[in-house]
């Protein structure tokens, strides 16, 4: 049986923690900032959780099924 190859596209944008939780960057912090409020850029520089619903095909692009 081959090994199994990380997707690249996927590895790019998802993060691992040490705990097993997957994290990715929030929509909406590429461009355009003049009309959008400090607090909200503040906000969505945080990174979030992975939806629960999506977790196993993520996990599975990353190499960790």
């Amino acid at each position: 049986m081959p090994k199994m190859k990380t997707s690249k596209t996927a590895a790019k944008r998802f993060k691992t923690t040490g705990t097993g939780r997957v994290r990715r960057q929030q929509a909406m912090r590429g461009h355009l900032f003049e009309k959008k409020p400090s607090t909200r850029t503040r906000r969505l520089a945080a990174d979030a959780d992975v939806h629960p619903s999506d977790l196993s095909k993520i996990k599975r692009l990353l190499g960790e099924h």
